[in-house]
């Protein structure tokens, strides 16, 4: 199983950050943060880096039920999507897939939470 959801886009970076913002909210995640991986590389190591954003997603009401199952999940929240460019100019966005990740939890009242929330960001990763 792979951990991660894939898929390459046309457009302009900025144009492909806000689109999958507006995609994940059709899906009820909200945006909690947005780490801008090129100026945190150029700021705290003077380098270059190509634009990357790790967008930190959230689905509040599967939040809840996941955490009230097991408290100690949210370490492995939020569901983190990322956008980054490609030196040949195509924008790959990937989300992570929560079921891979929820295997090292032996709890599997979160299975079918997570396989929900699989689903809504494949939906949302087609969607693009």
């Amino acid at each position: 199983m792979n951990y991660y959801i894939s898929t390459t886009i046309g457009g302009s970076f900025d144009e492909a950050i806000a689109k999958v913002t507006e995609k994940l909210g059709e899906q009820g995640f909200g945006v909690l943060t947005d780490i801008d991986v090129k100026a945190t590389v150029r700021e705290k190591l003077g380098k270059d880096f190509r634009n990357y954003r790790i967008l930190g997603a959230c689905n509040p009401p599967f939040a809840h039920q996941a955490l009230q199952h097991e408290d100690k999940v949210g370490t492995m929240l939020p569901c983190n999507v990322i956008v980054q460019e490609h030196d040949d100019g195509g924008i790959e966005v990937a989300a992570v897939n929560p079921v891979a990740s929820i295997e090292a939890i032996d709890n599997p009242e979160l299975q079918p939470i997570t396989e929900e929330i699989r689903g809504r960001l494949q939906t949302m990763i087609e969607s693009l």
